[in-house]
């Protein structure tokens, strides 16, 4: 049995969906489908049921998965331990979605062109999203903004950068005072849900601005882009990339402004240490 069909079936269950389990693990969903169909030969009872749109496990499927994460787990640890004076291996990273777009395409080239043999597997998701797939197991560590409540002592918490915020403006008031643009113009809201959301939020309060709210976006990149089309204002943290930086926006600096801090998340035991230091030394630099 090839560990790699276990895979596919858990993220298949995971997302209910072919679909999402193709994008995620960049194949296609025929070969998705091909996966599911062998593991199912090979146990001889059918593991996934059509449910409208939707994929769900069946009983079969359901009472496999658990036993499954656990092979997958062993496998990785074999691999570790054979190769205990190295960083090797696999490595299931999970990374918000400026993280991917900024500060990791440069440290997994450096990675890869350094370490041979390894393996990364990437999770986008939001910074509460991978912190529960941390604490599932299901990742081994995760670059997401720093939760705002304590973090266990199992879990490990260096930080990469801190970003302020500043006020996302049209080209045309950078020289206009940033309370001033927050009180007058349509302002577009970072997602009070994700964890960056909240201390702009927080931030307005302090201020007791009231601002002209039309729009509550989870993306940052889709708010700097909403932006720069002259539909309104933002505040956020000032992240860098090279699809950021050639928008035509202008970042004015915000008086007393939070920081949004980024960083590596792993538990204090996580099996693959080795190649996570490496990969948070190479996004360092």
């Amino acid at each position: 049995m090839e560990t790699r069909f276990l895979e596919t079936f858990l993220m298949v269950a995971q997302h209910g969906s072919l679909a999402e389990a193709s994008r995620r693990l960049g194949v296609t969903p025929a070969g998705i489908a091909q996966r599911i169909q062998a593991l199912e030969d090979e146990i001889g009872l059918p593991l996934l049921a059509r449910s409208g749109r939707r994929v769900k496990p069946t009983q079969a499927g359901l009472a496999i998965m658990e036993k499954s994460r656990r092979v997958l787990s062993e496998v990785r640890e074999l691999k570790s331990l054979a190769h205990d004076d190295q960083a090797f291996g696999e490595l299931r990273l999970g990374a918000i979605s400026t993280a991917l777009t900024g500060l990791l395409p440069g440290g997994l080239r450096r990675v890869f062109d350094t370490i041979p043999g390894v393996d990364i597997f990437l999770l986008p998701g939001t910074s509460a999203e991978l912190y529960n797939g941390l604490l599932e197991e299901k990742i081994d560590a995760a670059i997401l903004v720093k939760p705002p409540f304590p973090i266990p002592k199992t879990l490990q918490w260096d930080l990469i950068r801190s970003e302020p915020f500043v006020l996302l403006a049209p080209p045309e008031f950078a020289e206009t005072p940033a309370d001033q643009l927050l009180r007058e113009q349509p302002f577009i809201r970072y997602d009070r849900s994700n964890w960056g959301g909240r201390l702009a939020d927080t931030y307005l309060q302090s201020l007791r601005i009231l601002p002209r709210e039309w729009l509550e976006l989870d993306s940052l990149e889709a708010i700097a882009v909403m932006v720069e089309a002259g539909l309104g204002v933002s505040l956020m943290p000032d992240w860098r990339s090279s699809l950021f930086d050639n928008l035509r926006v202008a970042r004015l600096p915000l008086r007393n402004a939070p920081h949004r801090e980024i960083g590596l998340l792993r538990p204090r035991n996580v099996r693959s240490s080795r190649l996570v230091q490496a990969v948070l030394d190479a996004v360092r630099a």
